[in-house]
């Protein structure tokens, strides 16, 4: 295996892979043009873009733009599909593609379909593939069917999706969130009432500590690490929580930034890399010396936390010896990083799916917020808690209700403006969805972007669950994963613009709780695209002629902002927007005072219990992450530069593991779990003895149907595996 061939994240590689990328896309400069027009990014929910200009942010500072940017815009920017692939190449050719190759296999500009005992995709119009849509629904019950919502669709498009659903009568509507950020919600509701980051983006400019948990923002969200950087030259502290020791959390080279090209920023002051799953030893252990210190803010706990005596009282009873042994770190790195706690004056806690994708996901974000609260961090200016999120649009399209219920006043006001009525029950989650098509109860699905064959569990058993449904149709730009190994027993691609292609404004809202305008108006690939409210419309208006929603109007998307407005709770600014231009921030959400739209105005907490996740003699803690020529299930690169990986065939694990078991770097070896087996190479890195990496979604053929209680969240970072030489 190569090292890596740069001593820092970011610098001259990330310039020169922008150039390739630009000549890709068909010239540096048409690339240039797209990124700043007036659009959201359409990749992380850090936020940028909009009525600003692309590559500016809420401060309006320029530029701010990162790799994944620019690999998703050069992505959309691709040729056509011609016509001759679909008979050049059979589905089980194509089931044999990797990711990447299906990725840049070019833009789908017509629509095509697949029925039972076909070998091929073949083309289909608009009409027939609605019409054949359409009679499927009817002919189904609603219980029978779901719709599924990516984070890279628009607030626009996702509100019309889940008003489809609820008026054709089924609440089986749910997004890419449930396998993702949905512990986070969780958690974040029970404590604060709301499921969104606590802070805005100013925050960050006015902490003095920051803790960065379960994430590696340098390759998944670059930009953020500018904020690191420049928290450290306030003379503040960052710390990282991470079983790996990521190259770009360390050392990292802005390009916007003379000073760190040339010589490099540290990223980070302290990084603590516990065994994999242990996150909540380590989040009580720091809360244990904190409180040896005297570090507890006794005046805010006692006015503003319900519920603390008992969280004080459980981190004091359990022995170091405990928590220190779960995670494996010592006493004298708990001591430091809880002084530098301790010293803060304001701190913000950072995480990603680090923390999330574990049966115990709620239970981690909820020991990390015990820390937050403990020092009074949280409704405070320059503090809070942050949920990295993913996909650019995926808190927007939850917050437009494309859930399987959502919260009491939404339900109110769509019964009371619209007629539709309350399900409170809800509906069927991700997974919960998943298993009803497996047992054969699906018979329609309707699909807005993503890949939700690629986000689940099982691979094997996650392509049975989708082959079992009678119908799927997927609402998409490119080819990926799901649209082969994902395909119903009769399937449909539904070619749709690209954001910045949309023809109409749409509007995204960011991690922050900001709400952007974007325009659309770029040059849209020859062939037979719609736009996703316009599809979704055509659907919709089949299927419901004569509904409490008039889905033929709909198509205009000032009207479905108004619509958004009168029922979307904080969202009423939306109803002007495309006369005033003015994007805004959700008010409600975030909290520069502790006062929290909970019953009692407190945050209320609670105490996490020691997972029960162990390993047995002879195995190890395996856990997937993406590489950083990724994005979420899309993969740009085999080559994960940072890690100086160059394929995706791997398993990462500590040198001395290896020595152990007489493995060399290169060899060939078997990884096993109770839900598979896979052939791969071996590859080190720095991660404690003990555990393993592997790269998402090829690996999830060995994750186990394990799921968060409180979530729904599958634990793609919990399990128990053996090594061995092939």
């Amino acid at each position: 295996m190569p090292k890596p061939r740069v001593d820092a994240a970011g610098g001259f590689a990330a310039l020169a892979y922008t150039l390739k990328k630009g000549r890709e896309a068909g010239g540096v400069l048409k690339l240039y043009t797209r990124l700043r027009s007036r659009n959201a990014c359409k990749t992380c929910a850090y936020g940028m873009g909009g009525q600003a200009g692309g590559m500016v942010n809420e401060h309006r500072s320029f530029p701010e733009v990162c790799k994944k940017s620019i690999q998703a815009q050069a992505g959309d920017m691709q040729r056509p599909i011609p016509p001759e692939f679909w008979e050049r190449h059979s589905v089980e050719d194509l089931s044999r593609w990797t990711s990447m190759q299906l990725e840049y296999a070019g833009r789908l500009t017509r629509p095509v379909a697949w029925r039972e005992g076909d070998t091929h995709f073949r083309p289909i119009s608009w009409t027939e593939a609605l019409d054949r849509l359409a009679a499927d629904l009817k002919a189904s019950r609603p219980e029978e069917t779901f719709f599924y919502g990516s984070g890279r669709s628009s607030n626009e498009a996702a509100f019309l999706m889940q008003v489809f659903g609820r008026a054709y009568g089924t609440a089986n509507i749910h997004n890419c969130s449930y396998y993702c950020h949905q512990a986070s919600g969780v958690a974040l509701s029970q404590i604060v009432g709301s499921g969104t980051a606590t802070l805005v983006l100013d925050d960050l400019d006015r902490a003095d500590l920051a803790i960065v948990a379960g994430a590696n923002p340098a390759s998944n969200h670059p930009r953020l690490i500018v904020k690191l950087v420049e928290l450290r030259k306030r003379g503040g502290v960052v710390i990282v929580v991470n079983p790996l020791r990521e190259l770009g959390l360390v050392r990292f080279r802005i390009p916007s930034q003379v000073g760190s090209m040339l010589f490099g920023s540290e990223v980070s002051d302290q990084y603590l890399q516990p065994h994999v799953g242990t996150d909540i030893a380590v989040f009580k252990a720091l809360l244990k010396a904190v409180i040896e210190r005297g570090g507890i803010d006794r005046g805010y706990v006692a006015e503003h936390v319900e519920g603390w005596d008992a969280v004080e009282a459980d981190a004091i009873a359990t022995p170091w010896e405990t928590l220190l042994g779960t995670c494996g770190l010592t006493r004298e790195a708990i001591d430091r990083a809880a002084g530098a706690i301790v010293d803060a004056r304001r701190g913000i806690f950072l995480w990603a799916m680090g923390l999330t994708h574990h049966e115990h996901g709620v239970d981690n974000v909820i020991a990390l917020a015990n820390l937050a609260l403990a020092r009074g961090w949280v409704g405070r200016e320059g503090c809070g808690l942050l949920p990295i999120r993913g996909h650019s649009n995926v808190q927007g399209v939850g917050s437009v209700g494309f859930a399987p219920s959502v919260k009491e006043a939404f339900q109110k006001k769509m019964e009371e403006v619209y007629g539709l009525p309350a399900n409170p029950g809800g509906g069927l989650d991700t997974y919960r969805c998943m298993e009803a098509a497996h047992d054969g109860k699906i018979r329609v699905a309707v699909l807005l972007g993503g890949n939700l064959f690629g986000s689940n569990p099982d691979r094997p058993w996650a392509g049975e669950a989708l082959r079992r449904i009678g119908t799927t149709a997927y609402i998409t730009t490119k080819l990926n994963e799901g649209h082969v190994h994902g395909r119903g027993r009769f399937h449909v691609l539904l070619p749709v613009l690209a954001r910045d292609e949309e023809r109409q404004a749409t509007t995204q809202e960011s991690m922050f709780n900001y709400v952007r305008l974007s325009d659309g108006g770029a040059p849209v690939p020859e062939g037979e695209l719609k736009g996703e409210v316009e599809a979704i419309c055509a659907l919709a208006s089949r299927v419901l002629p004569k509904g409490p929603f008039d889905f033929e109007r709909m198509t205009d998307h000032r009207a479905v902002r108004e619509a958004i407005a009168k029922v979307v709770p904080g969202y009423a600014p939306l109803g002007s927007i495309d006369a005033t231009k003015r994007e805004f921030q959700i008010e409600g959400r975030t909290f520069h005072a502790p006062r929290f739209p909970t019953p009692s105005g407190k945050a209320r907490t609670s105490v996490p219990a020691l997972p029960a996740f162990r390993v047995g003699a002879g195995e190890f803690r395996l856990m997937t992450l993406r590489s950083e020529g990724q994005f979420n299930t899309v993969v740009y690169e085999e080559q994960d530069l940072y890690r100086g990986i160059d394929r995706r065939d791997v398993v990462m694990m500590n040198a001395s593991d290896a020595a152990r078991l007489g493995i060399a770097e290169g060899d060939a070896v078997v990884v096993s779990t109770e839900t598979g087996r896979m052939h791969v190479t071996a590859a080190f890195i720095d991660l404690p003895p003990g555990n393993l990496a592997m790269y998402y979604p090829e690996a999830n053929a060995l994750v186990p149907r394990r799921i968060d209680p409180k979530s729904g969240t599958p634990a793609f970072k919990s399990m128990a595996a053996r090594i061995g030489k092939a």
